[in-house]
C-alpha cells in the first residue's frame, strides 16, 4: 500500500499548488507528489485533508525555551530533546535551540548536550545557535552584560571543533567583539556566523560579510536604527545580499520596518524566527532569565524594566500574522521554511520533494495549525 496525503493546496517550498497530493515512505520520507488525483498509484490509501494547506514543518532558528524550560545552565540531551518536541507541537519541526549570553561552562555544557542529542537523533533538533557572548555590552538587550566578552582563541578553537560535531552551529556576534580573522576562521570551519547585538557602522558590517558572516539576527533589534549618514548594520542588512531573520510579532518591529525589509530583501534572504522563550506552550505568567524574572503581559515578555526579553508568538502564529498583513503566502510560507533551512544547510527540510523528511504541517484558511505529521505519523 501507498500512503498519501491529499490537500486542497500544496506548498511545496516555493509555490502553493492547488490540490494534489503527496506519498510517504515506509521511512518517514516524501515518496512523490502528484499533481492530479488520477496521478495516484491504484494502492494509494488516502487520507484527504480537506480544505487545508500542506505545508513543510517548519524551520525555527532562535528557539530560547519552551514548556517552561530554557537554554542554559539546566540543559542536557533530555531537555533539548523535550524542548525540540514542544516547538514541533507547535509546528516547528526543525530548530535550533539557542543558548542567550552565558559563561564559558554553561556555553560549553550547552554545546555537548546538543551534541549528544544529536548522537541519539533527537527528533527536530537540526543544530545550535549561540546567540552570544561576544556581543557589544551597549546592545545588550536582555542578555547579562557581565557575561558579554571579547573573543578568545580558546573559544574560537571550541566554536571550530563544535561546528564539525553538529548538523549546524549558528553564532551570533558583534564585529565589536570578534576580529575579521576570526569570523574567516569560523566560516571556514562551518559556523554561520550572524550579526547581531551591536553598535557597528555600516562598513564595519560590510567587512564583516565578506570575511564569512552571512546572517544577521533578528533584525531592526539590538542595533541602531538607520540613519541618513550612519545607516549602520540595518543599512547594510536592508541594501546588501546577507541574510536577516525577523521577528514578525507586531511588537519587535512594527509594520512600517517590517514592509520596508519585505520590499528591500531578496525573496531568499529573509526569514522568520520566533526567538520564543520558556513560556512558549505554556500559559506561564513569568519565568526566570539568568536570574531575572521575566514577566508575561499584554503579548510581550519583558524584564520588569520593560526591556524585551524574546517574544511571546510560535513560528506558525508569526506566519499567519504575515500572512493576515498582506504578505504573499507563497513568500511567508517559504521565510518560515524552504529559506531558513537552506540556510543552515538543511536540504532535506523545509519543502517538499521526493526523498525530504515528511515533517508536515496542515494549516487551514487562516494559517492556523491544525495537524503536524512527523516522518510521516500524524501526531
Amino acid at each position: 500500500m501507498t500512503h498519501v496525503l491529499k490537500a486542497a493546496q500544496i506548498f511545496d517550498g516555493w509555490r502553493l499548488l492547488p490540490g494534489g497530493a503527496v506519498s510517504l515512505t515506509k521511512d518517514g520520507r516524501i515518496g512523490a507528489v502528484y499533481p492530479e488525483p488520477r496521478d495516484l498509484p491504484a494502492d494509494a490509501v488516502v487520507v484527504d485533508l480537506g480544505a487545508g494547506i500542506l505545508a513543510p514543518g517548519l524551520v525555527d532558528l532562535q528557539v530560547n525555551g519552551g514548556g517552561a524550560e530554557m537554554i542554559g545552565a539546566q540543559s542536557d540531551a533530555d531537555q533539548i530533546a523535550r524542548i525540540c518536541a514542544v516547538q514541533a507541537r507547535l509546528g516547528a519541526t526543525a530548530i535550533l535551540p539557542t543558548l542567550i549570553t552565558d559563561t564559558p561552562e554553561v556555553t560549553r555544557q550547552v554545546i555537548d548536550a546538543a551534541i549528544t542529542a544529536d548522537a541519539r537523533g533527537c527528533p527536530g533538533l537540526a543544530g545550535l545557535h549561540l546567540e552570544g557572548p561576544h556581543l557589544d555590552p551597549a546592545r545588550k538587550g536582555a542578555h547579562d552584560g557581565a557575561l558579554i566578552r571579547p573573543m578568545t582563541a580558546e573559544d574560537q578553537a571550541m566554536l571550530c571543533d563544535a561546528a564539525q560535531m553538529l548538523p549546524a552551529l549558528m553564532l551570533t556576534v558583534a564585529p565589536e567583539s570578534v576580529t575579521l580573522a576570526q569570523i574567516a576562521a569560523l566560516a571556514g570551519a562551518g559556523v554561520i556566523v550572524s550579526l547581531g547585538h551591536t553598535g557597528c557602522s555600516t562598513e564595519a558590517a560590510r567587512a564583516a560579510q565578506a570575511a564569512g558572516a552571512r546572517c544577521v539576527t533578528h533584525l531592526y533589534n539590538a542595533m541602531p536604527p538607520l540613519q541618513n549618514r550612519a545607516p549602520g548594520l540595518v543599512g547594510h542588512a536592508l541594501s546588501s545580499d546577507i541574510c536577516a531573520g525577523i521577528i514578525a510579532d507586531g511588537v519587535h518591529v512594527a509594520p512600517e520596518p517590517l514592509q520596508i525589509a519585505l520590499a528591500m530583501k531578496g525573496p531568499d534572504r529573509l526569514f522568520l524566527v520566533s526567538d520564543c522563550m520558556a513560556v512558549a506552550g505554556t500559559d506561564q505568567p513569568e519565568f526566570t532569565l539568568n536570574g531575572r524574572r521575566i514577566l508575561r503581559r499584554n503579548g510581550r515578555l519583558e524584564l520588569p524594566d520593560g526591556t524585551l526579553a524574546g517574544a511571546d508568538i510560535s513560528l506558525v502564529q508569526s506566519l499567519a500574522r504575515l500572512v493576515g498583513a498582506g504578505v504573499d503566502p507563497a513568500r511567508a510560507l517559504a521565510m518560515a521554511t524552504r529559506i531558513p533551512a537552506d540556510l543552515i544547510g538543511a536540504s532535506g527540510r523545509g519543502r517538499i520533494v521526493p526523498g525530504c523528511v515528511a515533517d508536515l504541517v496542515v494549516l487551514d484558511d487562516a494559517y492556523q495549525l491544525q495537524r503536524v505529521y512527523l516522518a510521516g505519523v500524524a501526531q
